[in-house]
Parts: C-alpha cells; sequence; structure tokens
C-alpha cells in the first residue's frame, strides 16, 4: 500500500541523494553528506528555503554590466553609441543566466520554478527580453507558493499574453486560445469526453465564456502597470474591448455566473472571480498533485498511487489555499518517495526516471567540480561559449530540450506525453548527443558542431586526487565504490562494479594499477593515469545508472 507516512530517523546517504537528484541541481558529495545527517522535517527546512542568486541580475556580456535596474525592474537607458546587445541576444543571455544560477542553487527554488515554466508554457524566444525576466520571476516568487494565486498573476503576464494571444482577444473577436490552454493544461485538465464537446471536467461552452471573460487586456508598459503583490509587470484592463455581459457555466462548474464588469476597475474582480470557481472544483487539485507527482515521482499513476497518494496531496492543497510548499512538504517526507511503503526498496520511485539533459549535464558539471568561467571576468566564455554556443544552441537542443523554448504550449514532451513520457529523451537523434557529454567535458570541445566550451574542461587526475570523493585512489575496487555509491541511485552489485574496474584497468590487473598512481602520487606525472581515468570516466557517464535517477 502506497502510503504518505513520514519517513523517520536521519536521511543516510542513498537517500539524501535521491532527494536531491530529484528536487536540485546540485546533488555533490558535499551536499548529499550534509543532508545525509538530516531528519525529513530538517531537510524539507533547508530545502526549500529559497536561495539568494549569486549574480542578482543579468548581465549584458556587450557592457560587462546589468541591462535590468535591480529597484524597480525597468530596462537601463545607456548612452548614444554604448556597445548593447540586440533584444535575441539578450533573451539569451537571459536563459544562460538562469542555468548557471540553476547549477550553483543548492535549494529546490530552481527545480519548481522549471516545474512551474512546464506548465505554463511560455517560448523565450518572444516579445521584449524584459518580458521574459517578468515570467521567470513570477515563476520563481510562486515556486514554493500559491499555484491558485500564480493562475491570476499569469493570465495577465505580459509574455503569457504575447504568447497566447489573449492581448487580441476581444469583445467582437473572441481568441479562446488562452481560454482553452487555461483548463486543458494550466489549471483543471481534460477529462475523459462523455459527450459532444463536454470533456468531464469542461465544456467546448465553458471555453467559449472563459474566452469573453478573458477578453480586452492588453500588454502593459513595465513602468506603469505592475502586481502590488509581487512588484513585477504585468497586462492591463480596457473597457471597450471586454465584453460586459455576465458570463454562465456548465455544470461543471454548477452553471455559476460570474457578473459581468462594467467598469474596467472591476475587469480584475472578474478574472478572480474566474479562477476561484475554477479551483472550487476538486479536480483542479488532483490535476496539479499529479503533474507534480510525475515530474518529481514518478511517470505512472496507478489506481493504488490515485487513492493513496493523489487524493490525499490534493487535499492538503485545497485545504492550504493551493500552496505548493505544503504538498512538497508531504511528499518528499513520506516513505512512498523514498520507496519504503513496500518490501521491495526500489521497484517504483528510487531510479525510476530518466535524467532530462539539463539534469544529466548539470549533474555532472557540479559533482565533478567542474570550473566555469566567471560571468563577470570572462563574459565571452561564460555567456557566449560556453552556456549559449554549446549549452542553448547545441546541447539543448540536439538532445531534445531547447531550453525554455519546448515546442508547443504542451511543454516538453517527456513530463506529459503519454505513454512515453520520459523516455521521449531518447530517440535515434538524440541518444548521440547525450552519449557525447563525458567526450566533450574531457576534451573542452563541442563535439558535433564543433569549438571550444569557452575553456570549461574536466580534468579527471587532479580530481581523482585531489576532490576528496576518492579516499584511496589507488585501491580500484574503493575508488568504484565511492564514486557509484554518490553517482547511482542504489550500489552496484559485483559483476557491474567489474564491468567498471575493468574499464579503468583494461589490460592490466588492479595491483597494476595501484602501481601506477603511485608512481603518480610520487611524481605528479599523468601520463599513466590519465587515459584509464578518462576510460572510467566515460564508463561512468555513459553507464544506464548514469542517466536515470
Amino acid at each position: 500500500m502506497a502510503s504518505l507516512t513520514a519517513k523517520t530517523g536521519v536521511l543516510g546517504t542513498q537517500a539524501a541523494a535521491h532527494l536531491l537528484r530529484r528536487t536540485t541541481f546540485h546533488p555533490t558529495k558535499t551536499l548529499i553528506d550534509a543532508y545525509a545527517a538530516k531528519t525529513v522535517t530538517q531537510a524539507m527546512t533547508d530545502l526549500l528555503t529559497p536561495q539568494a542568486h549569486t549574480t542578482p541580475i543579468p548581465i549584458d556580456p556587450a557592457t560587462g554590466l546589468p541591462w535590468l535596474d535591480a529597484a524597480t525592474g525597468l530596462r537601463y537607458t545607456t548612452p548614444p553609441n554604448a556597445p548593447t546587445s540586440t533584444n535575441g541576444n539578450l533573451r539569451q543571455f537571459l536563459r544562460c543566466w538562469w542555468l548557471d544560477e540553476a547549477r550553483l542553487d543548492q535549494t529546490m527554488t530552481h527545480k519548481a520554478t522549471f516545474f512551474l515554466h512546464s506548465i505554463w508554457v511560455v517560448a523565450a524566444t518572444d516579445g521584449a527580453p524584459e518580458e521574459y525576466w517578468d515570467y521567470l520571476r513570477l515563476l520563481r516568487h510562486y515556486a514554493f507558493g500559491s499555484y491558485k494565486d500564480l493562475a491570476k498573476k499569469m493570465t495577465i503576464d505580459n509574455q503569457m499574453l504575447r504568447y497566447l494571444d489573449n492581448k487580441d482577444n476581444t469583445d467582437d473577436n473572441p481568441n479562446e486560445n488562452y481560454a482553452r490552454e487555461f483548463l486543458e493544461l494550466f489549471t483543471i485538465g481534460k477529462g475523459p469526453q462523455i459527450g459532444p464537446g463536454d470533456y468531464t471536467t469542461y465544456t467546448e461552452d465553458d471555453v467559449a465564456e472563459s474566452a469573453k471573460l478573458l477578453t480586452g487586456w492588453r500588454v502593459g508598459n513595465r513602468s506603469v502597470y505592475s502586481d502590488p503583490d509581487t512588484g513585477i509587470p504585468h497586462g492591463y484592463p480596457t473597457l471597450n474591448r471586454h465584453e460586459t455581459a455576465d458570463k454562465t457555466f456548465s455544470a461543471a462548474f454548477n452553471n455559476q455566473t460570474i457578473v459581468g464588469a462594467t467598469e474596467v476597475t472591476d475587469i480584475h474582480r472578474e478574472v478572480t472571480d474566474y479562477v476561484d470557481m475554477v479551483f472550487a472544483q476538486d479536480e483542479t487539485a488532483r490535476t496539479i498533485c499529479r503533474r507534480i507527482y510525475q515530474h518529481f515521482v514518478s511517470r505512472d499513476i496507478t489506481a493504488e498511487i490515485e487513492s493513496d497518494i493523489i487524493e490525499p496531496l490534493a487535499t492538503t492543497l485545497r485545504d492550504n489555499n493551493y500552496v505548493l510548499q505544503t504538498v512538497y512538504e508531504q511528499l518528499f517526507s513520506s516513505v512512498h518517495f523514498y520507496d519504503e511503503d513496500d518490501a521491495d526498496s526500489d521497484d517504483e520511485i528510487v531510479g525510476a526516471i530518466i535524467k532530462s539533459p539539463m539534469e544529466l549535464t548539470m549533474h555532472a558539471l557540479n559533482f565533478f567540480q567542474v570550473t566555469i568561467p566567471d560571468a563577470g571576468s570572462d563574459s565571452v566564455n561564460h555567456y557566449h561559449r560556453f552556456y549559449r554556443r554549446c549549452f542553448l544552441n547545441m546541447f539543448g537542443p540536439s538532445s531534445g530540450m531547447d531550453i525554455f523554448v519546448p515546442t508547443n504550449v504542451a511543454g516538453y514532451p517527456a513530463y506529459y506525453q503519454n505513454p512515453g513520457f520520459q523516455r521521449n529523451w531518447f530517440n535515434s537523434s538524440t541518444i548521440v548527443s547525450r552519449y557525447k557529454l563525458p567526450d566533450q567535458l574531457l576534451l573542452g570541445k563541442r563535439i558535433i558542431q564543433g569549438g571550444d566550451l569557452g575553456t570549461v574542461q574536466f580534468f579527471v587526475v587532479p580530481f581523482i586526487a585531489n576532490s576528496g570523493i576518492v579516499s584511496d585512489p589507488a585501491d580500484a575496487d574503493t575508488m568504484i565504490t565511492e564514486l557509484t555509491n554518490y553517482l547511482f541511485c542504489k550500489p552496484v552489485d559485483a559483476t557491474r562494479k567489474q564491468y567498471f574496474i575493468d574499464a579503468l584497468t583494461g589490460d592490466f590487473d588492479e595491483a597494476y594499477w595501484a602501481n601506477l598512481w603511485l608512481y603518480y602520487a610520487n611524481t605528479y606525472e599523468e601520463s599513466e593515469v590519465k587515459t584509464p581515468l578518462e576510460n572510467l570516466f566515460r564508463a561512468l557517464l555513459y553507464a544506464p545508472e548514469f542517466q536515470i535517477m
């Protein structure tokens, strides 16, 4: 029986590593060891406390300075002829900034933010770069907050108004794009079709009424229109483009009528009434909890999981005004999350998710302590060569994850497309890029498109010697045990351990390897140990055990 009973005692290494892989981009040995000594209550306190940005405001590499005012969020006015990046470049550099902040974040903040993005999809290629900055700030603001409140704010977000055309939704020409996705993708979800235009949870008539209710909104001037709760700019309502009549919904919403606004100052109230109506339905909470479960726990929701996990989580969510933190605390503290609610400790949850390309790369960079050039002092290598050319333009798209530019409004197929889900990360095109990752890090080069990684390179010998992860590099068995215990979801058996030993030793034995390492330790001459260790590094990252979490 699946259970949300809280796990007792301290986490220990394996459970701590599992928690950090699922909820952060930063499962390093240091952080895993710190969490291993915590109880789940202590872990939740640390995990759900947002970490301040390392670089508070994104930098324009053309100037080396922030291009947004930290106090107002407004764009700086630059002197005539000053070198500045184009809007297209700034949008890319904003994505680069977010990725680096995610890499450095030891809390759940960026993972939770990306989860919300995977639902409330907006493409980074549209609109002004500062509007995408507002969108990212909005997601971060509600990363652990009320999903219901986010629904109200996102409905009038400038970037969302552009992306789903609600800025063009008028009383004489209603546009149903946002109204449809709000119901189907963002909130209550589409249930089984039980009649013409009737999807159980809503009807086509509800979509039409929703569109009428959402008419009249325009993209707002960022210096004029901002939210009193968050300080983040948003759109503004116009009465002459708004449908002022009352809107009556179907039996799916208890035939509720929302009074139409006849004054421009009352249009906000209509949006609030509408969101309140949708979130008053029990199915809305269930749908959100299913998305949480599939993103962080397992794609497979059985009847048992629906009754024993989703239903009580949905009750928690509804009873706490849809505050996500309450569900995260309950779920990530549970014996179910750690696969401890039945006799088989690794049959359902641990190792059940294939890492996304972003998780795969971030986990490798952080665990193996790969140095990234500084954004301020070396912006060319940091922004242009590594994050932009390698991460955004090459590795992400070629591995099936164009980060912040999903293929459509439904998001990234691995998070929603049944029955494949996570298997969508693997196909004949994307698998090549995934398995080039270790070679690219070892060589410091972009293998698929050519060019360097902006001085980003993994030097395996100093890592093994100095990282503190391996206590005795001369002992092949000990080295592989210590590495795999942190890199993989569970300890490897004797057969798999021998596989990695063979990858290291090749044609010689463990005793010969011990002599090679002792020679290096005395002389610091890398030539004899470098190739065996690089072979081991490739084997570890190629391994199916590293591809999953």
